[in-house]
């Protein structure tokens, strides 16, 4: 990743796997290490973290974009994509602030060339990822895959197992 300053690590799954509730559970773990981290969620829908009836929402109809929401807690910039395409994971570091951070999470993108680890759930019947990607570095997985793993095996239902393997991660890619 060109326009990456930090160790990026993914988290790829089909949908339903459990990707976010993972991700809520790993991210205090992570910080209690003393890990700065940012987190980059890929949405597959039309999303809108504004609405009708706010002055920002009337001002990006009118046109605007990017618009910018500011306050003393939070900031949030609103850019309308045009034309409608896919984004990429690199383009959008561009926009990323990874000042000071150690690690920047990654939830999708599950198709690009970056380090991740695949979450997976034999319940859901979906097929594994990692034998067509070789930039999975372990399987986290409610069970033993159904095919022989030679990454490392990690329980998805412990997080505290998963916390370990990437703050390993992180220091071996600094």
């Amino acid at each position: 990743m060109q326009n990456a300053c930090v160790p990026i690590l993914g988290f790829a799954a089909f949908s339903g796997t459990g990707k976010t509730t993972l991700l809520t559970k790993l991210i205090p773990l992570l910080q209690k290490q003393g890990l700065r981290l940012g987190l980059i969620k890929h949405g597959h829908h039309d999303f809108d973290i504004d609405y009708p009836g706010k002055d920002s929402f009337r001002l990006r109809a009118a046109g605007a974009s990017p618009v910018m929401i500011v306050s003393s807690k939070r900031r949030a910039i609103i850019t309308e994509i045009c034309p409608e395409q896919e984004p990429d994971l690199d383009g959008q570091l561009r926009f990323f602030d990874q000042t000071g951070l150690d690690l920047l999470l990654v939830e999708g993108f599950k198709k690009e060339s970056f380090a991740k680890i695949e979450l997976h759930r034999a319940a859901l019947q979906k097929p594994l990822l990692y034998p067509g990607d070789a930039h999975i570095i372990a399987l986290a997985s409610d069970g033993l895959p159904a095919i022989p793993c030679p990454l490392p095996l990690l329980d998805l239902n412990q997080p505290r197992q998963i916390a370990d393997f990437v703050i390993n991660f992180v220091k071996v890619s600094r």
